[in-house]
Parts: C-alpha cells; structure tokens; sequence
C-alpha cells in the first residue's frame, strides 16, 4: 500500500513538472509577429518613400537587426542602421531610388530573444528625386552598418535564448525519466511478490 501511495506521489510530480515545462516552453515559442508594414505589403506609391518600417506587437530587440531594401536590379537602398522605437523598426532610404518593384527583407530580435524575420514587396511608380545620376550608387558607395548582406550571420548570437530553452527542456526530460525508472524499480519489487505469493 506504501509503494502504491509512492508512485502516486511520484506520477503526480511528474505531471507537475510535465506542466511547468510545458507552462515555460510555450511563452518561448510564441515569437513576436509583424503587424504591419510601411508602405503596406504588395502596395503601390508614387514614389520611393524616405524610410520602410514593420510594427510587431511586442517591442524587438535592436540586436542584429537588420532590413534590406531591394529593387528590380537587386540594388540594396538601405541607408544606415535599422532604428528601433518602441514596437517599430525602421530603415532609412537612399536618395534617388529608381522607379519600379522593392522587395523589403527584415529579420530583427524577437522580445524574447527569438531571431524572427520576413519580407514584404511594394512598387514604386515614378524615382524619387534626384535619380537622374544616383541611380548607379547604392552598388558603389562606402558601405554603411546594415546595408551589406555580411551582418546577416550576426543574428545568431542571439539564438543562445533557444539552446538555454533546449538545456531547460533536457533537464526536465532527463528528471521524468530518472522518476519513470524510481516508478519501474518500486512496482517491481511488488509484482514479482504477488506472483510468487
């Protein structure tokens, strides 16, 4: 009777344990999203705006951000680095942006530490001004934090989050089965009793 109110004890500690894991992991896996863009996604404007932002629904994190502001050539417009208020994350544009399609790819820190990124497109009917000669720059001017592809390997110091969220998770699996094998081992002893008995 004693062994059976120990693995009584021992199952519902395991279903508590197996609770807070799950209570702990979730928040982790629910990454701020993008809310919106500016200009909106798959919109048309007169014009190459001055900036590009996404708005998420939780405040990103500035490290390794990053947005890449792309037009038909694969030309990077991004001028200088992305700036974060609150919920928002910015890029500033290069003067002279031609006319035609923009992809905008972003990747910045999820609040919870979380690398999250996406993209968005919109096009631009007429350049902005002062395009006749600028058009040519953005591939031969002196590059500036955030508007070369070589930061995108920055992000993964970021990912340190994730792998303390694995160790978290292995731990807590590692404790259910050291009391899945205390369980094993004190029914054994038992069963084996009542069929000699």
């Amino acid at each position: 009777m004693r062994r059976i109110r120990q693995l009584r004890s021992a199952l519902l500690g395991a279903v508590v344990l197996v609770a807070v894991l799950l209570g702990a992991v979730s928040p982790a896996s629910a990454h701020d999203t993008a809310e919106s863009t500016s200009p909106a996604a798959g919109a048309t404007v007169a014009a190459p705006p001055e900036q590009v932002s996404v708005t998420f629904n939780h405040n990103p994190l500035a490290l390794g951000s990053q947005i890449v502001v792309n037009d038909a050539a694969g030309a990077n417009w991004s001028d200088g680095p992305v700036e974060i208020v609150d919920n928002v994350a910015a890029q500033k544009l290069k003067s002279g942006a031609p006319a035609g399609p923009y992809t905008v790819h972003w990747r910045v820190a999820s609040s919870d530490g979380h690398p999250i990124e996406g993209s968005f497109t919109f096009t631009a009917t007429a350049a902005a001004a002062g395009t006749t000669a600028a058009a040519g720059v953005p591939t031969m001017g002196t590059a500036q934090p955030g508007t070369t592809p070589a930061p995108a390997p920055a992000p993964a110091g970021s990912q340190q989050f994730p792998w303390s969220v694995m160790v978290f998770v292995a731990v807590g699996v590692g404790i259910l089965v050291a009391l899945g094998l205390m369980a094993k081992r004190r029914l054994t002893p038992d069963q084996g009793g009542d069929t000699e008995g």
